[in-house]
């Protein structure tokens, strides 16, 4: 098995349909397959082996996905991250996977510091790196067949936050990826003749898996850009006839402001949202507006996306739907016990989507595991019918339009600051963003700290959607009597501006 041979049987039931739009740009499935077979074969000799790491840090482009594909066709692991990520975030990443090759722009050869602290990193894939992705893609043959892995074996992996706010990778195997995009392709009724928008960054599972990896499953073609831009996202929508409308919620409520969005929109025949929890009013609104539902799913980078659909036969506004196929879902007590309908508790998951742990930490592996099932860390309910509903998370992470934000992360960088004495970074309810980073900040002696001063501190060191949008001074921090800080407390006590 290797999951590139859906990209190689594209090319030959659709070799002449177009699989990737960038720009004014349209590239055939029989293009797309030939350029990830020449860069198999380059990778080849340039020394990568069987099982060997990959790593693509860079915006989306046409070049990163024929670059992604043609790692795995190699018989690579792709290991995928941020490029907004900062030197010290970008450093720990690559001591962790340690590629031997990497897919990236020139922007980011400062952020890699010395080469000599990469020792394993053999090739840098960039204009001004080793070789530019034009050189490495323009040699080689036109045909290469992909190499034949073990389906348990690792073909990609992404990087997540941990409880300690060390990003740690989840290795997904083929299988995973393979019953992960067949669900989605089937929940979503996904044909050759949809064109899907993507605009959401290939480092994260949803574009990466739900978006890019199921468009070529089913023949499709994928309408690439490299972030959202208003204007041109509608352009792609009414020019490009995008049918499928993937975003996050910040985008929705955004689009709800414009006067003439039904007109825009005729193109489109599915919407859907991932990434945060959609507000029950923004689901009614766009439906009143456009006629459309916006699908839902429950999912994370360790289920390789979907574990729930909402939902075709009997879309529930409020809920993140039914169990996808294979997948089985119970709720469990914090003892592991599961519960009634009706109880809460910890959402678990069992099935052949679920990741084979996390690369160099058996530590976070077991603690992430009740044997075969997955603790997601999330609390959720059931109901008689077998729709799940996220009722809050066992952990701290904060998710700000669409992006993981780990609050560990984000006070040591403040903590690094002498006029603070104590912080705490949580997420605060907000209408457009889902939550807000918010600091809550205990001045040291005699200090005081200046938000501005403290906001660009962190954006040097920081991805931008890390930095606390707020900061609150307090004279003190809610905390049990064995000295753990009560960030529940903090949110319910908090008596700021209107979200």
């Amino acid at each position: 098995m290797n999951i590139a041979r859906n990209l190689e049987n594209a090319a030959l039931y659709f070799p002449d349909r177009c699989a990737i739009i960038e720009g004014d740009r349209q590239i055939s499935f029989r293009e797309f397959d030939r350029e990830s077979g020449r860069v198999a074969t380059e990778l080849g000799r340039a020394g990568i082996q069987p099982g060997d790491h990959v790593a693509l840090c860079a915006p989306n482009s046409y070049p990163w996905l024929a670059f992604y594909f043609g790692a795995l066709k190699a018989g690579a692991r792709a290991v995928t991250f941020s490029h907004l990520l900062r030197q010290d975030e970008l450093s720990r990443i690559l001591a962790d996977c340690q590629p031997k090759a990497l897919f990236t722009t020139d922007e980011k050869l400062e952020d890699l510091g010395d080469r000599t602290n990469h020792p394993d990193l053999k090739l840098i894939i960039c204009e001004n790196g080793d070789i530019s992705y034009d050189r490495l893609a323009g040699k080689g043959p036109v045909e290469f067949k992909a190499v034949d892995r073990n389906r348990h074996q690792t073909a990609a992996i992404l990087y997540t936050g941990g409880t300690t706010g060390i990003p740690k990778g989840a290795m997904l195997s083929h299988q995973n990826l393979q019953a992960a995009i067949h669900n989605v392709a089937y929940y979503e009724r996904a044909s050759a003749a949809d064109r899907a928008l993507c605009f959401l960054p290939l480092n994260h599972v949803f574009a990466q898996i739900h978006i890019m990896h199921s468009t070529v499953y089913t023949g499709g073609g994928l309408i690439i850009q490299p972030g959202f831009d208003l204007e041109k996202v509608l352009d792609a929508i009414q020019r490009r006839q995008a049918t499928k409308f993937y975003a996050v919620p910040t985008v929705y409520i955004r689009l709800l402001e414009l006067e003439d969005l039904e007109t825009k929109l005729q193109a489109a025949r599915y919407c859907f949202s991932a990434a945060a929890s959609m507000a029950t009013e923004v689901v009614r609104a766009w439906k009143a507006r456009t006629g459309l539902d916006i699908h839902e799913a429950y999912g994370m980078t360790e289920s390789a996306s979907m574990v729930t659909y909402n939902h075709y036969y009997r879309h529930v506004v409020g809920s993140v739907g039914t169990t996808a196929n294979l997948v089985e879902v119970q709720i469990r007590d914090l003892d592991g016990n599961e519960v009634e309908p009706g109880a809460e508790g910890e959402i678990c998951i069992c099935g052949p989507n679920i990741t084979k742990g996390y690369l160099n930490n058996p530590e976070e592996t077991a603690s992430a595991f009740y044997g075969n099932w997955f603790r997601s860390g999330d609390i959720g309910v059931m109901d008689e019918a077998g729709y799940l509903y996220i009722v809050d998370r066992l952990k701290d992470m904060i998710i700000t339009g669409g992006e993981n934000v780990y609050p560990r992360e984000v006070e040591e960088v403040l903590y690094t600051r002498p006029e603070i004495q104590e912080c705490a970074v949580v997420g605060l309810p907000d209408r457009e963003y889902g939550e807000r980073v918010t600091a809550f900040i205990v001045a040291a002696k005699g200090q005081r700290p200046d938000p501005q001063t403290l906001k660009s501190h962190l954006k040097a060191r920081l991805a931008p959607f890390k930095v606390p949008k707020e900061f609150v001074m307090v004279d003190g921090l809610p905390k049990n009597n064995a000295g753990k800080l009560l960030k529940r407390e903090i949110k319910k006590s908090y008596r700021g501006p209107a979200s």
